[in-house]
């Protein structure tokens, strides 16, 4: 997972420097704490559960950087928060199982995801490379990267 972030955001550049940031599905906080390091001027990182926000808050302090931590369940925050964000990360977990909720697919669908993105925005999503065709939606896809069993899915809401 190191050398996929690595690719990221060797991928993005100065993209990074003084973006507000959001990181769906946050776990460890990875995006966005190195969003942070490189000179992301701010970042929300949105995880529901009680270990993946402690993992955050130490990884936030192990790395001297601060963002906000918001624990709860992301499609309520993403009904409740407003923008923009210049970067937004979403992992959401992989799905294990046929009967399973494709929460990539849901992510797409949300109604309110694109009106947090910036008008330069850029959505990086993290999925498993095995996982069916993914349907864009109103997604603009810009560009498609596949490291073993995971895909890096660039992508700009389209208007």
């Amino acid at each position: 997972m190191d050398r996929v972030r690595e690719a990221v955001f060797s991928s993005l550049g100065d993209r990074v420097i003084g973006a507000v940031v959001l990181d769906l599905f946050a776990g460890s906080g990875a995006f966005a704490i190195e969003a942070l390091s490189r000179g992301a001027r701010s970042a929300d990182m949105v995880d529901s559960h009680r270990q993946a926000v402690n993992a955050i808050r130490n990884n936030l302090a192990r790395a001297g950087v601060s963002g906000k931590i918001h624990r709860t369940d992301v499609f309520k925050f993403l009904a409740q928060a407003s923008g923009p964000y210049d970067l937004i990360f979403a992992d959401p977990p992989y799905v294990k199982a046929p009967e399973a909720p494709d929460m990539v697919q849901a992510l797409l669908r949300d109604a309110h995801l694109p009106d947090l993105l910036g008008s330069e925005g850029l959505l990086v999503l993290e999925r498993n490379a095995e996982a069916p065709p993914l349907n864009p939606g109103g997604w603009h896809i810009l560009r498609h990267k596949r490291y073993g069993g995971t895909d890096i899915i660039y992508a700009a809401h389209s208007p």
